[in-house]
């Protein structure tokens, strides 16, 4: 063999050296997988696909640019058909197919049963932890009795919604002295109302009366109605979603009632629409609020309807608003060739995201984040119309979050990793 002959052998080695160690060190730091396990079908699923549909549209947009350590995020949707049997099951299919983060955002239940077996198999699987983000299960109990170190909630919560709205509406000199309180009977619903019989005799106004309502299953909300009139209420609030909030507005206007309300989730498909007219001047509180997120706000509304065919939701929004601040918490942790979720938990405890509405950050106690909460009123000709109207939420005061958060509940006992 030549000399040249030698050099060509080597040359070709090298080459085939380099074109097995391509790959190898294009595969040494792995995908994170990311899991949406939602209602995606039956009762509900037309308002709770779309949690999912803001983190395929942020997936995309995190993917564009660049993904995390060289490597496309990978992400999957799973159906919980709307139970909590469902859930549990999706869950295990998530974990199973290698999910390092499980999102779920429709339902506190739900969510509460999925954060329970995630809890579970993170102690039984201390090499194979799994973190869950809440961006919309706004139950107490999850950031409190059932508080573990790998949930995170990117939402409210009752008492943090109340807070707000009494303190948005007492500036405004709208609260009244006599409120009404109507939720469903449910951890949320109890929630609402226990923070307004807390709030009473901070704020100077009486709970003239309460109710708690079976969910879903009330077809005539008019007793409801007529029972609030009776009442002589200045405000009326409610934490009802979906059809019971779109119910009970829809009779509100039959009955032509004259009475403020305070809402929770006025902001969803098909709550405004079958409220009408009947819904200007209600009360409205919310981390999201496009025209208060200036520039951001109107990219985000202009850019998801180019790319997803339809402006975004609310719980769009706050989906695409988890993964930012995910994103912004993977840009800290260094590529080490594997994937720890309790690094990403440290990296997110340490991570302040900057919303156009002020600071938001994550309270390592109880991994409740705390947002600035934008309190609005419903007016027509709003620069952002929601639900098909020319109706939208204009906003009246940014509640800051180091005020409008809760405190560390003492029921909250975290157990953080040795």
């Amino acid at each position: 063999m030549t000399l040249l002959d030698r050099r060509d052998v080597l040359k070709l080695a090298g080459a085939a050296a380099a074109a097995m160690a391509g790959p190898a060190l294009a595969q040494s730091n792995p995908a994170l997988k990311i899991a949406s396990v939602e209602t995606l079908s039956g009762p509900g699923s037309t308002v709770n696909r779309l949690w999912s549909l803001g983190l395929k549209y942020c997936v995309d947009k995190i993917n564009a640019e660049g993904g995390w350590n060289g490597q496309k995020l990978v992400y999957a949707e799973y159906d919980t058909e709307g139970t909590t049997g469902g859930a549990s099951q999706k869950t295990q299919a998530a974990i199973a197919d290698g999910a390092h983060i499980i999102i779920h955002g429709g339902s506190s239940a739900i969510g509460g049963q999925i954060s329970e077996d995630i809890r579970k198999w993170n102690l039984r699987n201390p090499t194979a932890k799994v973190l869950f983000f809440g961006p919309g299960i706004e139950a107490l109990e999850l950031t409190g009795a059932k508080c573990h170190y790998h949930f995170f909630r990117f939402a409210t919560n009752a008492d943090i919604r109340v807070r707000a709205l009494i303190a948005g509406m007492k500036a405004e000199n709208a609260l009244g002295k006599k409120v009404f309180s109507i939720n469903q009977n449910y951890s949320w619903g109890q929630d609402i109302q226990a923070a307004l019989e807390k709030g009473a005799p901070e704020n100077d106004f009486v709970l003239v009366d309460k109710v708690l309502h079976d969910v879903n299953k009330i077809q005539d909300f008019s007793p409801y109605v007529a029972r609030i009139a009776a009442s002589g209420a200045d405000t009326v609030f409610t934490g009802n979603w979906g059809n019971d909030l779109s119910l009970l507005l829809k009779a509100v206007q039959a009955a032509g009632l004259k009475v403020k309300f305070a809402t929770t989730f006025l902001d969803l498909p098909g709550a405004l629409s079958s409220a009408g007219t009947a819904a200007l001047g209600y009360y409205h509180a919310e981390m999201w609020n496009p025209q208060a997120y200036g520039a951001f706000g109107q990219e985000l509304w202009t850019d998801y309807k180019a790319k997803m065919g339809t402006v975004p939701s609310t719980s769009e929004a706050k989906s695409v608003l988890c993964l930012l601040i995910l994103q912004k918490a993977l840009k800290t942790i260094p590529a080490t060739g594997k994937i720890e979720v309790d690094v990403i938990a440290k990296a997110l405890e340490n991570t302040t995201y900057d919303a156009p509405t002020g600071k938001v950050t994550i309270r390592p106690a109880d991994h409740q984040l705390a947002w600035p909460i934008v309190v609005s009123k419903v007016e027509q000709g709003a620069k952002f119309p929601f639900d098909g109207t020319d109706m939208g939420f204009v906003p009246l005061k940014i509640i800051p979050a180091e005020e409008a958060v809760n405190a560390v509940q003492a029921s909250c006992k975290m157990q953080r990793p040795a």
